[in-house]
């Protein structure tokens, strides 16, 4: 402590407190900046993969985004470093392991992450310079081109007047979505009066009203040292980190005249019961949603949010707990969630509900009030509120939320620190809220807690989202029109100009000296690749094992793998229903709501799917199996077999009503997924076009299921019996012994506690029947509700003739980062776009939220020919892209992801050694490699295998001969 509060001093910060925190195995330091004000807290471990963020308080004050879009901009460029594109050039050169920025309803945060602390020091460097000194103030252009601008398209009576912007695409697509629609409309609701009634993001009727003056003017109000929170993690030299951030940045920013801080305000709202709220929306009939929320308290009171979160578990974490059922049995809506909304001022509790009937909102919050009394009035299980216990512990100990864990954790302590200087370090610890929690299960606590927030609230809101009529954009293509027609001469021309003058921006290389500012490893900052042990394979009792060697902190994982080549083809949609269903039924022992009381208890998790393993060679040779997965405590190992060895062999089919809950819930979740994420439904459907597998994951999981699904709800009545009856004899013939690989990573204490109380399933492997249809080259476009496109197209690598090298990885980047950035984001207007490529032969190209159809397709045509010949880079940046490959298949893997991959590569025939060959083969590689697979990329593109997911009229807009099918409607 002595120590850190020198080093402190030495740079100018003064040294608060410290605190040991066994949540993070280390020490969590507090301080400030004297001079400037800044504050910085350092979470010390030796956790190697490093992190730093800088935040900063930014509440909206209207519907404009102007934080969202000043997120976007200020990585446009910056004093230090005026490069267009550096955000871009250090996802394409650095060794990061977390790269991004995020706008939160109140805040705005710039995390990032290396195992390589020179390289954390560079994204430090850019990063700092980027919010406190950006070029914004230099060149409009990034405003017009990350928010918003005029554009005239067309010619004649079809001229239009269309706005286009980065950031005015994403929320086009992100508020295509009925639940952010909803959420909006409840957050406005509950607080009429703070800044939680503005969408953060921005609205597209707003986001065009912004000047650039109040974009600027913003920046200067809230990117200040004294409106920030600094955050370092890991194992890190805090004096050279401390030196580098005060000698850089907080000292010459301190000298500057700044004036007193303005922030806009961030204040309480008042308790408020509001009016019922009624959003109309322009989309399908079955998107209808609703919801109600109650406000738990403030930040504050970190103990009462934590248990809020543990009752909506409780309560709604599965289709048997009780408030959920509940609502299920009353035929109101297709699904109903629960969730607690943190990391704001005053978090709040949400019940909602998706596929809402006519009248639901009423019934909604009539039933969430009269079953919050009847549970508040002894008919809670106080076993259940146990287990939610248990299981939030769990997931607080492997901390496995797919970020580096230095941003998680700084996303955490800003839950509590935005809001507060008093306990900065709340929101960091759990142990002893948890044992607190635990104690007071027996006073009744939980279930006072479940009566003040639903029956006796004093600050609560109602909201639904009512389908106004059917999607599309005739009304705005109409107004475009209006707009366009309505512009005199000179008007035209002046947009015409700064439209070309904006393209003239964006196409202007950037001058080399400015790129050689930007901070750059070479390939001689590769280190050694991490220690990873080869998998074990043994028979052990008839049974195929795979026993890994990967550190699990004293967590087990125990996955199941039946093969399903003794299905026929036809069969493969209703082992994925059988996947759907399993753990959520009776069996001969439990009821469903015992069953999951009993995983949340002693399991991590339990989970059953349906996946696809190919052979990296053979296109041919495929392996679809039904999943079987459950990780727990050590100590808990042996229920990873006895709960799972239930479900799978003691479930009751019978009860065809919990299975039609289900499978209604998993259309609508489908249907929403559409809309909201169609770039991974469109590669996965461009896919089947030319690869077998993808054909049989189509019918376990795409286009094709999801059309098995609707049909099979339609009938329902008729097939309900014979649907039970199928999935009883497809468990019946894929769970055996003989059919089941058995993946295990924990100690040899927990494979024998496991091994022990698993049940033999005697019997050999089934014969293989499976026969796949082969692929069939198609062109479709499926309207769904959103008001963009996602647009896929690929081919397999393998009938290029080409092998899958080191290169091909360098290539995906490459062509990602800098020609497809470049030509769909920056110039389309996309908010996102890439090419990838895998070893199973998929090589893939995709655009996010996309405005447009045929450029992006033309975009995709051109980029073989780009990487053959425009691709030119010096040695300095090609050392960059070999730096940034190394370090994402370097990046570190929690246990369970590394469990995963290891199976994937196990059952697709290549092991650790091939893995690190490739490696190789990317360290060694060079220009000439990559430009030479131009050719076959050429080839992936001009096969012509098309999917476009999204909206109707932008569809029918575009050219290339696409089959349009209306898929929500048939």
């Amino acid at each position: 402590m002595t120590d850190t509060k020198t080093i402190t001093a030495r740079h100018g910060f003064a040294w608060e407190r410290s605190e040991d925190l066994p949540e993070i195995e280390g020490t969590a330091h507090l301080m400030t900046h004297v001079a400037s004000g800044a504050r910085l807290m350092y979470l010390a471990n030796d956790d190697a993969n490093k992190a730093f963020s800088i935040s900063f308080k930014t509440p909206a004050a209207d519907d404009t985004g102007v934080f969202h879009i000043l997120e976007h901009s200020v990585l446009c460029g910056s004093e230090k470093f005026p490069v267009k594109e550096p955000f871009v050039n250090l996802l394409k050169t650095s060794m990061q392991t977390f790269l991004n920025a995020m706008t939160f309803p109140d805040k705005t945060m710039y995390p990032v992450a290396s195992t390589n602390e020179r390289d954390l020091l560079n994204l430090m460097d850019v990063y700092l310079d980027a919010v406190f000194r950006p070029n914004i103030y230099k060149r409009p252009a990034i405003f017009e081109q990350e928010g918003w601008h005029w554009e005239l398209e067309g010619e004649g009576d079809e001229e239009r007047l269309v706005y286009n912007g980065v950031v005015y695409n994403e929320m086009r697509g992100a508020l295509s979505e009925p639940d952010a629609v909803l959420f909006n409309g409840l957050s406005a609701a509950l607080f009429p009066d703070t800044t939680y009634r503005f969408e953060s993001g921005g609205t597209p009727a707003a986001i065009p009203t912004l000047t650039y003056e109040a974009f600027l003017e913003n920046h200067r109000r809230h990117y200040r040292p004294d409106n920030s929170y600094i955050i370092l993690y890991g194992n890190l030299d805090l004096d050279r980190f401390l030196a580098f951030i005060d000698e850089g940045y907080l000292a010459p920013l301190s000298a500057e005249e700044r004036g007193p801080l303005k922030a806009n305000p961030l204040g309480l709202q008042a308790p408020v019961v509001a009016e019922p709220v009624a959003v109309a929306m322009d989309t399908a009939p079955e998107n209808a949603c609703a919801a109600v929320g109650s406000v738990i308290g403030t930040a504050a009171e970190r103990e009462r949010v934590l248990a809020a979160d543990i009752l909506i578990d409780a309560v709604m974490g599965s289709n048997e707990a009780p408030l959920k059922r509940a609502l299920l049995d009353a035929g109101i809506a297709d699904d109903a969630l629960g969730y607690v909304v943190d990391s704001v001022a005053q978090p709040f509790a949400v019940v909602s509900l998706r596929g809402a009937r006519p009248g639901a909102a009423e019934r909604l919050e009539e039933i969430v009030r009269s079953e919050a009394a009847r549970l508040a009035d002894g008919g809670l299980d106080r076993d259940l509120v146990r287990a939610a216990l248990a299981h939030g512990q769990f997931v607080m100990r492997e901390r496995n939320f797919g970020y580096a864990d230095g941003v998680v954790l700084a996303m955490a302590a800003l839950g509590g620190w935005l809001y507060s200087d008093d306990d900065p370090m709340a929101y960091l610890r759990f142990d002893d809220l948890f044992a607190a929690l635990t104690a007071r299960v027996e006073e009744g606590y939980f279930e006072r807690l479940l009566r003040e927030l639903f029956c006796e609230s004093g600050h609560w809101a109602r909201a639904e989202v009512v389908p106004a009529g059917a999607y599309g954009e005739a009304a705005a293509e109409a107004d475009a029109r209006r707009r366009a027609a309505a512009l005199d001469p000179q008007e035209a021309e002046a947009i015409r100009w700064a439209c070309a003058d904006l393209r003239a921006a964006q196409e202007a290389p950037d001058d080399p000296a400015a790129v050689a500012k930007l901070p750059q490893l070479t390939r001689g900052d590769i280190g050694p690749a991490p220690a990873e042990e080869m998998w074990e394979e043994a028979r052990r009792d008839g049974v195929d094992l795979v026993r890994h060697h990967v550190p699990t902190h004293g967590l087990a994982y125990a996955y199941r793998y039946y093969d399903l080549a003794s299905l026929a083809f036809e069969e493969l949609p209703y082992a994925a229903v059988l996947a759907s269903v399993l753990g959520k039924l009776d069996t001969a022992r439990h009821s469903a709501a015992e069953i999951d009381t009993l995983s949340q208890a002693h399991l991590g998790n339990m989970g059953f799917a349906c996946e696809v393993h190919e052979d990296v060679d053979d296109r041919d040779r495929i392996r679809p199996v039904l999943v079987a997965g459950a990780s727990a405590l050590g100590e808990n190992a042996a229920w990873m077999a006895t709960l799972v060895d239930e479900v799978l062999t003691e479930t009751d089919f019978s009860d065809t009503e919990r299975i039609r809950d289900i499978l209604a819930q998993w259309r609508i979740a489908m249907e929403q997924s559409f809309a909201a994420n169609g770039h991974t439904a469109a590669m996965a459907r461009a896919a089947s076009y030319y690869l077998p597998a993808d054909v049989v994951r189509e019918a376990l999981a795409g286009v094709d299921y999801y059309r098995f699904l609707r049909d099979l709800l339609d009938s329902f009545d008729e097939r309900a019996d014979d649907l039970a009856a199928k999935l009883g004899d497809l468990a019946r013939r894929l769970v055996v012994d003989g059919n089941c690989t058995v993946s295990l990573a924990g100690s040899d204490a927990d494979l024998d506690r496991f091994w022990e109380a698993r049940t033999p399933a005697d019997g050999p492997r089934p014969e293989a029947a499976l026969a796949v249809p082969a692929p069939v080259n198609r062109r479709e476009a499926f309207a769904v509700p959103t008001d963009v496109t996602y647009t896929a197209c690929g081919w397999d690598r393998r009938l290029t003739g080409l092998p899958y090298t080191g290169p091909w990885l360098l290539a995906s980047r490459i062509l990602t980062y800098d020609y497809l950035w470049g030509e769909v984001r920056v110039k389309g207007g996309a908010y996102g776009v890439g090419f990838r490529c895998n070893r199973a032969g998929s090589c893939r190209f995709y655009s996010y939220r996309d405005p447009r159809i045929d450029e992006t397709r033309a975009r995709f045509a051109e980029a073989g020919s780009w990487l053959a010949g425009a691709f030119d880079p010096t040695e300095a940046e090609m050392d960059g892209y070999v730096v940034s490959v190394v370090a994402s298949l370097d990046a570190p893997e929690k246990a369970r992801a590394l469990l995963r991959r290891q199976d994937g590569m196990y059952f697709a025939g290549y092991g650790i050694a091939e893995r690190a060959a490739v490696r190789r083969e990317v360290a060694l590689a060079t220009a000439e490699e990559v430009r030479a697979l131009g050719p076959a990329v050429d080839a992936i593109a001009g096969a012509d295998c098309v999917c476009v997911f999204g909206n109707r009229d932008i569809i029918e807009a575009a050219s290339g001969e696409l089959t349009v099918i209306d898929l929500l409607n048939r």
